[in-house]
């Protein structure tokens, strides 16, 4: 297999990411295990599970052992993606588990329709607005700010595991990724409102999910830590995304 082509944007020497496609959940003739050491395996239980338990029908404080307890392959060979909502996008992009794949796409109408395409049948580019979304028939998941802002908090909280795991019991979960980042989660019909450990320097705190940084200023909400690292956390029951995270590189 030759490199990844240079004037495509790719660097000299990338090697192409290949990934086997085997539907396993859990019932199956034929299982994941068959095909793992030949590489990478879409981890379908991942996507199925995730979406039981952030539909409600699984009660959020189980993630907690989120991984190969729950079925899956070993993380390192582990694709794992979702194909709906923040909020489960956010819980991959922020768990230390599996080859995390941002599902990004065009709207369609039926089953059967292709992407946008002009009248010769060539397919269409997005059309990139001035917020970094995308019109021209594409949705682009992954320029929507909560996506891209969760993948900075992945790069920034890479190799840390999970510690100062909190959870009301039910459906508010909290967690820290070692002493980089911090993320919450508010199911519940009522409001997610604690002193919890953020695990971070004291200082301010800009949220992701409801802004961003921009220069010295937040956009979005701010959280204060103090110098023992606890903080105020709330994300009221009627938030659009019910998640708040934060990480050092967007101490303000």
């Amino acid at each position: 297999i030759k490199n990844l082509n240079t004037s495509h944007g790719f660097a000299q020497n990338s090697r192409p990411f290949i990934v086997q496609e085997v539907i396993d959940l859990g019932n199956e003739a034929i299982t994941k295990y068959e095909y793992s050491n030949l590489g990478a395996i879409t981890e379908f239980r991942f996507s199925a599970e995730i979406g039981k338990a952030f539909r409600g029908w699984n009660d959020l404080k189980w993630l907690r052992n989120w991984g190969t307890e729950w079925g899956f392959i070993e993380s390192s060979k582990a694709l794992v993606f979702v194909d709906n909502h923040d909020n489960q996008r956010a819980f991959t992009l922020a768990f230390p588990f599996g080859i995390t794949r941002i599902m990004s796409s065009f709207a369609f109408d039926d089953t059967d329709q292709g992407p946008p395409q002009d009248a010769n049948e060539n397919i269409k580019s997005p059309i990139i607005y001035s917020d970094e979304s995308c019109g021209g028939g594409w949705v682009c998941e992954h320029r929507w700010r909560q996506i891209y802002n969760m993948v900075g908090f992945k790069n920034q909280v890479e190799g840390t595991g999970v510690n100062d795991w909190w959870d009301n019991g039910k459906n508010q979960i909290a967690f820290c990724r070692g002493g980089e980042g911090f993320i919450a989660f508010n199911l519940e019909k009522y409001d997610f409102n604690q002193d919890l450990q953020t695990c971070l320097p004291a200082g301010t705190y800009c949220d992701i999910i409801s802004g961003g940084k921009v220069g010295s200023n937040c956009s979005g909400k701010q959280v204060i830590v103090g110098n023992n690292g606890k903080a105020k956390i709330f994300i009221g029951s009627n938030e659009y995304d019910g998640v708040l995270a934060i990480h050092k590189g967007v101490k303000l």
